[in-house]
């Protein structure tokens, strides 16, 4: 039988970061140098793993350009090659995975760390990955000591804590919290040709997700105000927030039109960055495939199944209350995601790329096409040869979060009244990809390797159930990811 893992043992490197010299892992071996021996920093030593030494020894020399590099260790590791990846297993206390498409080359990562008990923390987006991971993993992880957590980037954690800080604000119950994601840029926005690819196999890849949500047995599902009279209807819904503005969503082929009546709707209308006048725009929305929502809901499940969290491997008795009072704040909520765009050529933008993918990511030559010429079928928003720096740096996003709740339980009556309350909170930080992403799995990887006694002994889990009592959100606030809180108004009748 594996031996249980010894978490006070001593390897050579805390972390180890594979697949370093890809788009988003060169970024992330910057952001690991600027905590590297910094005070209060628990990070002592890293090493570079994948299979390219010369691939590597360039991702290093970028990173801490015009310095010389540092002696950081390279390592040779080869998802194909288990054993290779059993001896990195046995070098660190944790592996920061950054070779996706994950569906492809994670399992054998996920499975070495699961049977030799170190801890584990991806950027993976894809739903199908990491719920198998879960249901083929989940029982040796615990039985190794090994912690894996997967999304631990842009996806899912600002969908995590943004719904989290939410819910928190809310003294009655939540109903629902509609999220909105804007992508900005001053240039144009580039995505990361392997986030890409996982959306193609995604929809290759559909009916096995499927298959595998009925193979498993069914979770706890968390207990969420009802209302009889919901103001979300199948077609037509229309909100309002505030004396001047109304939003109406219209769902035509799920395509959401938000029309703002006032000024521009993300600013002006939450009263965020200007009370100046501005011309009537509209801001267009389409509901997002991404595996923000599916995320939530297990951590809403693990949470309805454990409503204390998750208790750690070896918490004090003032942690443990700790824990328990941060979750008695965090009330459950359906959750929705879109993408926004100011302009309506943008939404067509998004429901064009949608449709290519969605149409041609069924057939063998379909996806041929779709990986052979990404540029052309993505209009141009992601090509092999990644984001310039300046494209880069010129990027950033909001994410908005709209609650409809209730001000007070004692207003609701055997399920006859509807919410009377809104209050808006929005997520804000740099690019999403190579620079938000870096930040946020780096900020995770400081809380395993300081606050490991107080983290569950080992599993596989989401990101918000095991760090949303840890201080990940301030983490993230000293870092560049701001979390506010924009509104909080009485809804009209």
């Amino acid at each position: 039988m594996q031996e249980e893992q010894d978490h006070s043992r001593s390897p050579p490197y805390d972390l180890v970061i594979l697949g370093a010299s890809g788009f988003t892992g060169k970024y992330v071996v910057q952001e690991a140098l600027r905590f590297l021996n910094t005070p209060s920093s628990p990070l002592k030593s890293f090493a570079l793993a994948g299979r390219n030494l010369t691939k590597l020894t360039q991702t290093l020399e970028w990173a801490t350009r015009p310095n010389p590099p540092p002696p950081i260790p390279i390592l040779t590791a080869d998802t194909t090659d288990p054993p290779s990846l059993h001896r990195l297993c046995a070098q660190t206390k944790l592996i920061l995975n950054c070779v996706g498409p994950f569906r492809l080359y994670g399992e054998p990562v996920v499975a070495a760390c699961a049977e030799t008990g170190c801890d584990y923390l991806d950027i993976c987006g894809e739903p199908e990955f990491m719920e198998r991971m879960e249901a083929k993993y989940h029982e040796k992880a615990v039985e190794t000591g090994s912690l894996v957590i997967s999304a631990c980037g842009f996806d899912s954690v600002p969908a995590e804590l943004g719904l989290m800080f939410n819910s928190r604000q809310w003294i009655g119950p939540v109903n629902r919290v509609e999220a909105y994601l804007s992508l900005e840029s001053d240039k144009r926005v580039v995505g990361n040709l392997a986030t890409y690819e996982s959306a193609v196999l995604g929809v290759a890849n559909a009916d096995q997700l499927q298959d595998l949500r009925r193979s498993r047995p069914k979770r706890a599902r968390p207990v969420v105000m009802r209302t009889s009279n919901s103001d979300f209807k199948m077609c037509m819904v229309v909100c309002s927030y505030g004396a001047n503005i109304k939003i109406r969503f219209v769902c035509l082929c799920c395509l959401f039109i938000i029309n703002n009546e006032s000024s521009t709707f993300l600013e002006n209308l939450l009263h965020v960055e200007s009370n100046k006048h501005q011309k009537n725009i509209g801001l267009w929305a389409v509901k997002l495939p991404s595996a923000d929502s599916a995320v939530v809901r297990r951590t809403l499940a693990t949470l309805t199944e454990n409503p204390h969290g998750l208790p750690g491997l070896n918490e004090s008795a003032e942690q443990i209350e700790k824990r328990k009072a941060f979750w008695s704040t965090v009330k459950p909520a359906h959750i929705g995601v879109k993408i926004s765009s100011k302009s309506l050529l943008g939404i067509f933008r998004f429901m064009t790329v949608g449709i290519f993918i969605g149409l041609l990511g069924r057939f063998d030559f379909g996806r041929w096409l779709l990986l052979k010429f990404p540029s052309v079928f993505s209009l141009g928003w992601f090509k092999k040869k990644g984001p310039s720096e300046d494209e880069v740096r010129s990027a950033s996003f909001k994410m908005w979060f709209i609650g409809h709740g209730f001000s007070d339980i004692s207003l609701i009556s055997q399920g006859n009244s509807k919410p009377d309350m809104e209050i808006v909170t929005r997520v804000m930080g740099p690019e999403i990809g190579y620079v938000t992403t870096p930040i946020i799995l780096l900020q995770c990887a400081l809380i395993v390797l300081n606050q490991r006694a107080n983290l569950p002994k080992g599993g596989v889990y989401t990101p918000g159930i095991v760090f949303g009592p840890t201080g990940l959100q301030e983490r993230l606030q000293q870092n560049g990811i701001s979390f506010d809180v924009i509104s909080k108004n009485a809804k009209s009748a």
